[in-house]
């Protein structure tokens, strides 16, 4: 079985990407290979990690009917009074990525992760075979509203009504596992309830999760219930605060690494320092 690790990234993480991609390239099985996808003024910066089993391509690959403007900023000659800004547009990148994918499984994984332990597209899927879907039921209530807002605006390009029944489930998640051939007939219901090509609707959201419209799409399809395996927790010791992680900190967030992770964050936001972050993460072996 094949396995795509697909990471969108650009120049500021470009030593957080390397390091992800050295970890793929270690502990990733055979059959799995690296797509790192980069705007095109870094495509230079990050050609040193093409290999065998990694490719760099450009985010305008996957950006079609969008034009490019300054500062991340994309226009959508469909809606051209509101730009499509870069988080917007990421999200764009990765589902059309995931549905080009011609792997079994595809995993979102971010420049700031790596991981520390073998892994293949078996890892992503039950005992049983079944791919895993990450669910985190009744995660969600009026203490986070935005999530709110992003089950709202599934439900509606899904033509499922716009106000759900609290609390909600939480499909968030990181690395995030998807089955490409799920992201296809998403897309496409996407379209049927728009009508309009997908990428032309989501560009015009002012709020969007590609993976709470994945998770309610999956849970409210017609698909056999027993065709995934509905899991948890992630397999990845986080570090979300935007705090930097000193030597002795590094230390003890390491020393809580479970048997079953398969990967750790140390948020790029945090601001922990690369040169303790790669020797505490060496440490592991």
């Amino acid at each position: 079985m094949e396995l795509e690790v697909i990471t969108p990234s650009y120049a500021p993480d470009f030593e957080l990407c390397r390091d992800l991609n050295e970890s793929v390239r270690r502990h990733g099985a055979d059959r799995v290979r690296h797509t790192i996808i980069v705007p095109p003024r870094d495509l230079e910066l990050f050609a040193p990690l093409e290999g065998e089993r990694s490719s760099v391509r450009s985010v305008d690959e996957y950006l079609s009917g969008l034009i490019r403007m300054p500062r991340n900023y994309w226009f959508n000659p469909h809606r051209p009074l509101v730009p499509v800004r870069g988080w917007i547009a990421q999200q764009i990148v990765k589902l059309e990525a995931a549905a080009r994918s011609q792997s079994d499984m595809v995993v979102m994984v971010d420049s700031d992760i790596v991981f520390v332990r073998d892994f293949g597209a078996e890892t992503f899927r039950a005992a049983n075979g079944t791919p895993e879907f990450y669910r985190c039921e009744g995660a969600i209530d009026e203490r986070l509203p935005r999530h709110i807002i992003w089950h709202s605006v599934a439900r509606r390009m899904l033509g499922l009504g716009e106000n759900p029944s609290l609390p909600l489930a939480d499909y968030v998640c990181c690395p995030c596992g998807w089955e490409p051939m799920v992201v296809r007939s998403l897309l496409a219901e996407v379209e049927r309830h728009g009508r309009a090509r997908w990428q032309r609707i989501v560009g015009a959201q002012l709020h969007f999760s590609e993976m709470i419209l994945y998770g309610v799409y999956v849970d409210h399809s017609r698909s056999d219930a027993d065709a995934r395996t509905i899991v948890s927790d992630m397999h990845c010791h986080r570090h979300y605060d935007e705090i930097p992680l000193d030597e002795s900190g590094l230390r003890a967030f390491l020393a809580e690494i479970r048997p079953i992770d398969h990967s750790v964050m140390i948020s790029a936001k945090s601001g922990t320092p690369l040169a303790l972050r790669r020797e505490a993460l060496a440490s592991l072996g």
